[in-house]
């Protein structure tokens, strides 16, 4: 077994961090019930009867799901499934189901017994005992004539012989559905004498505990390549962890050590599978293959008295392959959510309403191409366009050659009955694409030209001189608030002491033209964060540049404001430069100088494939960083508070000169201060006590956070 490793500050960390969460994260309760935990011969478990883990943090029985997953014995509405929960959460949280495809509509009928035929676990679909007609099975081969089932304390229910409890036939943890926990596997095993596999796989709604589309897995490929994966319906795979490299996952090390996760690898006779493990066994913690298909890491927070996720893989949610189902729009901002396409309905609000999107929206006007104009005895009116700006495209169009424009291009869409949307642009030439539209994504840079019927758009011309004024509105409004930028930061320039700047260059307001063609159309991607993502640049001048474009509207008018107002107006050694902006329309662009030597974190973990740094290298990179700060917190007319100081936002330049930057979380604390109350910012291995505690901050939580680096250089 090969536990893959932590980083440094985030196992240092676990002392001063758990011993923090001691006092906010839900202890382990002693059992009060008398209720045992182990099923025997000859007994039953029914209606409100549960076994409960001697530790009393599991509880197996019956729950009924709806809403808050009440227990209304009357409601003939509400399903009732077997299953293991949280016994010590006040807010219900299954992690196992039994009869996920099979749920019972009586309480009455409800019952877990052991078989008279076979030992095994049985919920009779009568009065039968027999495992061969029931609700649901265990379905193992016991070779022992008296079995007993027992919940251990992990949340694990066992199917043991009677005598001998360490002769397993049956285990929970060999069939999980959608919840891992702690020392729970993905992968295959045979401990049990049957090669099994075991796979995280979603539930189709908040609701019903039938299995859903996405699935987490273990994939064995071609060479020996081993990885895990999120997929869709068992064949679209859209989040990998990299191959497994002998110590570590390709795409997974950073992560780990962000979330306190440890992820062990066993390949041998018994089988491959990785092992979830969490540092402190205390925490109540687990990982879901969420609803909406997102891999997800929780913790149990006592002061919220709710689960606070960690860790999501992907990280975004429009990642997902079919989020939101078909023709819609996925957007991150404000926060993930999905939307309709022009002349389209959603297909089940009741599906959206518990939280699966996959069934995507309908078409409210059939198209003339399917004879609704004939059927409607109306006019006979050709298919029109509807152009939908600033989208990224699905991956599945075909490419045309043959049509030279956007005229051509539509054109051939409009042949064909089953094209359902277009794109056109001279660099990319003519995609079209048939049947359903998925994976539409708001934030990106192309014009995707949807098909609707005539009716959709008759009211776009009448309405096109409300539009210029309105866009001639948003226009002066846009301009007017990058003129403010360019004039606050001047005057701010202007009023500062002498050893607070170093040099005269003023910030330049670039037209997004510009910065298109300076990075090739953002070809050449450096890296992506929170709230966008950087790619390579260079000017006339040939000046070569990182342009950070910012995705969404909201958070992204909130970093831009934060980066501009702070970065914008200092200037030092060991902060990176701001060369200029961009605010055209909802797009949103800052402009800097290029680190040749990218980030600390690419060559302090050598899985980045970075540069070894010798000593005298990281004493002179510990050093700019300090000084950095000093310069932020004491130097500055208002103390800059950084908020996330780590190495993927520690720059260096081609002599490994540090420069700190990504300023969109910073806080500004004026003179007159000493501290400020402000919502939780930064990441999870390098957030002081103070922002898990709620209690103010001061600039102590940069020093904390430039200590875990140091823990990490060191």
């Amino acid at each position: 077994m090969i536990q893959i490793p932590m980083r440094p500050a985030v196992s240092l960390s676990l002392a001063f961090v758990l011993l923090l969460l001691s006092l906010h994260l839900h202890a382990i309760l002693p059992c009060h019930a008398a209720t045992t935990d182990t099923l025997s011969p000859g007994q039953e478990l029914t209606g409100g009867d549960k076994l409960l883990s001697s530790n009393g943090r599991f509880a197996l029985g019956f729950f009924q799901t709806g809403s808050n997953f009440s227990h209304d014995t009357t409601n003939p509405e509400l399903k009732w499934y077997l299953g293991i929960w949280f016994h010590t959460v006040p807010k219900f949280t299954p992690v196992w189901v039994a009869n996920a495809e099979n749920p019972v509509a009586n309480l009455a009928s409800c019952k877990l017994l052991l078989s008279l035929d076979d030992g095994n676990l049985v919920m009779p679909s009568s009065n039968n005992r027999s495992s061969t007609v029931a609700i649901w099975s265990s379905r193992a081969t016991a070779t022992a004539t008296s079995t007993a089932a027992s919940l251990l304390d992990n949340g694990n229910l066992v199917l043991h012989s009677a005598s001998n409890a360490s002769d397993i036939f049956w285990q929970s943890f060999d069939h999980p559905t959608d919840t891992i926990l702690q020392g729970a596997k993905i992968g295959w095993s045979n401990a049990t004498g049957l090669m099994i596999r075991r796979r995280l796989v979603s539930r189709k709604n908040a609701v019903d505990q039938t299995p859903g589309l996405y699935s987490f897995q273990l994939l064995f490929g071609h060479g020996g390549h081993t990885s895990i994966v999120s997929m869709y319906n068992s064949s679209d795979t859209y989040w990998s962890s990299g191959d497994w490299g002998g110590r570590y996952f390709s795409n997974i090390p950073e992560t780990v050590g962000q979330t306190w996760l440890s992820l062990n690898f066993t390949s041998s006779e018994q089988g491959k599978y990785i092992e979830y493990a969490v540092e402190d066994p205390t925490v109540l913690s687990r990982g879901t293959m969420d609803v909406s298909g997102q891999m997800k890491v929780l913790v149990w927070f006592e002061g919220s008295q709710d689960w606070q996720t960690i860790y999501t893989a992907p990280n975004s949610q429009c990642d997902v392959y079919a989020s939101c189902g078909p023709f819609t729009v996925c957007s991150d901002v404000p926060s993930p959510s999905c939307s309709c396409m022009k002349g389209y309905s959603i297909r089940s609000p009741q599906d959206w309403e518990l939280e699966d999107r996959t069934g995507g929206c309908a078409r409210d006007t059939p198209l003339y191409c399917n004879g609704s104009s004939a059927a409607a005895g109306s006019e006979h009116q050709a298919d029109k366009f509807y152009p939908m700006p600033s989208v990224q495209l699905p991956s599945d169009g075909r490419s045309v050659g043959t049509a030279t424009s956007a005229d051509e291009c539509s054109v051939v869409c409009l042949g064909s009955c089953s094209c359902t949307a277009y794109s056109y642009d001279d660099q990319g030439g003519c995609y079209i694409w048939h049947g359903r539209l998925l994976n539409v994504r708001q934030q990106g840079n192309s014009v995707l030209h949807l098909r609707v019927a005539a009716k959709e758009v008759q009211g776009i011309s009448k309405t096109s001189n409300r539009g210029v004024v309105i866009g001639a509105a948003i226009g002066a409004s846009t301009a007017t608030f990058c003129l403010v930028f360019l004039l606050t930061i001047w005057m701010r320039k202007g009023k500062r002491h002498g050893d607070d700047a170093q040099g005269g260059m003023g910030v330049i307001a670039f037209r997004y033209a510009e910065l298109l063609y300076a990075t090739k159309s953002f070809s050449e991607k450096l890296g992506a964060g929170s709230f966008g993502s950087v790619f390579k640049g260079s000017l006339s001048d040939s000046t070569t540049i990182a342009v950070k474009r910012l995705d969404g509207v909201r958070q992204g008018e909130k970093q831009f404001r934060a980066e501009v107002s702070s970065i914008g107006i200092i200037q030092h050694v060991n902060l990176v430069k701001l060369i200029g902006f961009c605010c055209q329309g909802d797009r949103r662009l800052l402009v800097y100088e290029y680190m040749p030597n990218g980030s600390l974190d690419s060559h302090l973990f050598q899985s980045n494939g970075g540069t070894v740094l010798d000593w005298t290298i990281r004493y002179q990179i510990a050093l700019g960083v300090a000084r950095a700060l000093a310069y932020l917190h004491a130097s500055c007319r208002d103390c800059i508070i950084h908020c996330d100081i780590k190495p993927e936002n520690i720059l260096l330049d081609g002599s490994f000169t540090p420069k700190v930057a990504d300023f969109g979380m910073a806080k500004f604390l004026g003179r007159d201060f000493s501290h400020v109350v402000t919502t939780m910012r930064g990441t999870v291995g390098y957030l002081a006590p103070e922002w898990i505690s709620g209690t103010a901050i001061t600039s102590k939580v940069d020093v904390y956070s430039y200590g875990m680096v140091l823990l990490e250089i060191i």
